[in-house]
């Protein structure tokens, strides 16, 4: 995958994005790549509005769908990754407890390529619509149907849901994510087919 993204196009800093539908495997081939390329990572999670927001909103049991993430943080954080003059600090994501963990990611001035993954990377609404100019280079993942399936039934899980209440959110709103997700591959630089 590394010979997809060329000469860095920016003499500061390289932004990669890895877009795809819940469970195609998209965090595991950014970590992958963030390692061979000894670059920050940053996940689109950890800008998962909180739990309590959510329910204010009426949004709790639509949790991962556009609108239940802080677009403007994440843009705003994408921005200052694009400067790169000053260390930006970001939010992560704990499973264990589905919240937001802020101030847990420091990417340094000297760092020269970060990996961005999320869902909504290529969106073209909703706010999401300014991410993908703040991206150098998309990659957009996708898997079978069931294999994904089943690897979202398993990661709900292992995070503490019966296996009724896994199947039923992979069915439910993590499919309406994928619907929508699964529309924007065509606005992605590359697409990476796993079996």
């Amino acid at each position: 995958m590394a010979a997809f993204l060329g000469p860095n196009p920016t003499p500061s800093r390289r932004i990669i994005g890895i877009a795809g539908e819940p469970g195609a495997g998209k965090s595991t081939i950014a970590e992958a790549l963030a390692a061979q390329l000894g670059a920050a990572l940053l996940p689109m999670d950890g800008y998962h509005l909180p739990q309590q927001t959510l329910r204010e909103l009426g949004r709790r049991d639509r949790m991962g769908a556009p609108d239940t993430f802080d677009v403007d943080a994440f843009v705003l954080t994408l921005a200052d990754l694009r400067i790169g003059a000053a260390t930006v600090v970001a939010p992560s994501f704990d499973r264990d407890v589905e919240e937001p963990v802020a101030d847990v990611i420091a990417v340094q001035p000297e760092v020269d390529t970060v990996i961005v993954e999320g869902n909504y990377l290529l969106l073209d609404s909703g706010g999401w619509e300014r991410v993908a100019d703040l991206l150098d280079v998309t990659f957009f993942v996708e898997v079978d149907h069931d294999i994904r399936l089943l690897r979202l039934i398993n990661r709900h899980v292992r995070f503490g849901k019966s296996q009724d209440d896994a199947r039923a959110w992979a069915l439910g709103p993590d499919e309406s994510n994928a619907e929508l997700i699964r529309a924007t591959a065509p606005r992605a630089d590359h697409r990476i087919r796993l079996d």
